[in-house]
């Protein structure tokens, strides 16, 4: 019988909560009347009721779930610049200013988020650690020679080619083709910086309600009643932050998110010395897939925490993982022995355009979609959300002014999901294989 990789105590939480305690919050009664009340405890919730609260605004936080249950604990903790389309596919679709200011958003995220966590002293591991982004196959890294050398004007980033015979020096495998290094991109404890995030809003005079259920949301007047599980409570202003676990609630938003399901293990610790072959510049990593892995070492650098997206529907993560490990095997054969000591998932909600968006609706302010790179975007965007529901003019982003794209027959659920995924792991193994080694 063959050996389960999955450990007999493993941890079906994400590995980030074994160093964190589950928040103490004072009793709250849900207020009959606030000025703003947020729906959506992760960071693009809390950074919004940041912003209202400190500017004087009565700011309410409430959660179908616990305070932070969702991605913002269960991501990897990566940082970018968080925008997918080339600026030439911006361009194509917008024209060049608004490519430019999408673009240049992106990278704002990235210095602001660091910015912010200075500021503040959130203790949360935060580093500038570089990404290793590698290419799985010959034609990849040709890519990204191109990229390198076509950035545009005014837009350029660092980046430092990596050909195959050095790759050594920046992951411990021979499964890729070279790659390219973006040094300005960083890492942090998510769990941790939640946590920071969520003292600081309280501090500011915040309410937070976990485990409290919004049923419905209706005009009243200038502003809105919210039905919840726990009573009504009446607002000027409602921001909707729920990003993968935009439900039926909201109609209007659910139909232009696609929730997928993205998938974590932690390893046991490492042998002494392991993690130095493997990521010896202590970098994160992601690779070229349509079906991405991204991985990293743990901050005390004794495990690799290995993510991906493995499955073309839903799945426990005692499933999950073994997938996962063997993924991870095949890129790290000296790993196959290893066994998970934590897996678990969340969902990451896309967009038909793979960009994240910020707005309104019908009164109700949002930002969402984050397309998996969502913990320096979400962060900003939510700053910006804040900054939107007090209607200070510096809030626009080239976000707002690119459309919040459905699709017809779409209502939420993600039905052409599966075949995608299947389509996009076959492409994956076929440039893969056809590149001679």
């Amino acid at each position: 019988m063959t050996l389960s990789p999955l450990a007999p105590d493993v941890k079906l939480t994400p590995y980030w909560l074994d160093g964190v305690a589950p928040p103490t919050l004072p009793p709250t009664d849900l207020p009959k009347e606030t000025d703003v009340v947020v729906i959506g405890s992760g960071y693009t919730g809390l950074h919004a009721a940041l912003q209202t609260a400190r500017a004087g605004r009565a700011t309410l936080v409430v959660d179908a779930k616990e305070v932070g249950w969702g991605c913002s604990t269960r991501n990897g903790g990566q940082i970018s610049t968080s925008v997918k389309p080339s600026y030439a596919e911006l361009t194509r679709r917008h024209g060049p200013e608004l490519a430019a200011r999408i673009i240049k958003d992106g990278q704002r995220s990235l210095s602001w988020i660091g910015e912010f966590i200075a500021s503040e002293g959130i203790d949360c591991d935060f580093r500038v650690v570089g990404r290793f982004h590698a290419a799985h196959s010959p034609g990849h890294f040709e890519a990204l020679v191109r990229q390198i050398a076509s950035q545009p004007k005014g837009l350029e980033v660092p980046m430092e080619l990596v050909p195959r015979d050095e790759q050594r020096a920046e992951v411990g495998t021979d499964a890729y083709y070279g790659g390219v290094v973006l040094p300005r991109h960083a890492a942090l404890d998510p769990a941790r910086y939640h946590r920071g995030l969520l003292e600081r809003t309280i501090a500011a005079g915040v309410e937070v309600i976990p485990n409290c259920v919004v049923t419905a949301i209706e005009r009243d007047g200038a502003g809105f009643r919210l039905a919840t599980e726990r009573g009504t409570c009446r607002a000027q202003d409602v921001v909707v932050a729920t990003n993968g676990y935009t439900g039926k609630l909201t109609p209007w938003l659910r139909r232009r998110v696609i929730p997928i399901g993205s998938y974590m293990i932690a390893t046991e610790p490492l042998p002494t010395g392991m993690i130095e072959r493997l990521i010896p510049k202590d970098r994160i990593v992601s690779d070229t897939r349509k079906v991405v892995y991204y991985y990293r070492a743990s901050p005390d650098r004794r495990r690799i925490l290995f993510g991906g997206r493995v499955s073309h529907r839903e799945t426990d993560p005692r499933v999950s993982g073994p997938r996962l490990h063997a993924d991870m095997a095949s890129l790290f054969p000296e790993l196959a022995s290893i066994r998970v000591s934590h897996s678990w998932m969340g969902f990451v909600a896309y967009t038909f355009d793979e960009l994240a968006h910020i707005g309104q609706h019908e009164g109700l302010h949002y930002a969402m979609g984050y397309c998996g790179s969502g913990v320096g975007m979400a962060s900003y965007l939510g700053m910006r959300l804040g900054q939107q529901v007090l209607g200070l003019s510096q809030n626009e982003t080239g976000f707002h002014r690119a459309s919040f794209q459905t699709r017809p027959l779409y209502t939420g659920t993600p039905w052409f999901l599966a075949a995608s995924v299947l389509y996009y792991r076959w492409q994956d193994g076929r440039l893969a294989r056809a590149s001679p080694l």
